[in-house]
């Protein structure tokens, strides 16, 4: 009778746990509860030209396990576009990623890059992005396949905030929080010298 009572015990607290991770944290939110909101966030617009971004990254027991700075350039022709990411991380280690960017209808879009997994699937919504995608890490990271989801909220004087959530069998493994924004024009003047 003991181990069934503590047997029910523990399934009703696994079960209020994973009800309070999908509807009372970041996983809960939808596209559709940024629809009103403002500025518009146009891919084309504001993943256009040189941007600046600073980050970091928390690992699964929430410290911080590195930090970066990048320069990126976004180039669109029609429904397709470019973001060239160039990182520079805190414990001296550089990477280049490129992602491929192709606009659908109703305001969904489509990405790839060499690290994923397939493709990655965006929705735009008002001032926000989300978009899923599964990315594989570097050999030297232990070559790990990761879910990833990923927010950009636009603010109002056109800088974005970034938040996303690295899971590994649903457990969160790995998250990152970054601004990007227009990189001043003397950035943008070193960026296109080199």
């Amino acid at each position: 009778m003991k181990m069934t009572a503590l047997l029910v015990l523990l399934l009703l607290a696994l079960t209020v746990v994973s009800v309070r991770s999908l509807l009372l944290s970041f996983r809960a939110q939808r596209p559709a509860d940024y629809a009103a909101t403002s500025p518009e966030f146009d891919l084309r617009a504001v993943l256009n030209g040189p941007i600046a971004s600073e980050g970091l990254i928390y690992g699964p027991n929430g410290r911080m396990t590195n930090s970066f700075v990048a320069r990126m350039q976004g180039d669109w022709e029609g429904e397709t576009g470019t973001l060239t990411e160039d990182f520079t991380y805190s414990n001296g280690s550089r990477m280049q990623r490129k992602w491929y960017l192709t606009l659908g209808p109703d305001n969904t879009f489509t990405a790839t890059a060499d690290d994923l997994v397939g493709e990655g699937h965006g929705v735009v919504s008002g001032s926000t992005v989300r978009m899923r995608y599964k990315i594989r890490l570097p050999e030297a990271a232990g070559g790990h396949v990761l879910n990833v989801t990923d927010w950009l909220y636009l603010m109002q004087d056109g800088s974005i905030m970034n938040r996303s959530e690295m899971r590994k069998f649903g457990i969160k493994v790995a998250e990152l929080v970054a601004t990007m924004r227009p990189a001043p024009a003397e950035a943008q003047h070193s960026i296109a010298a080199e």
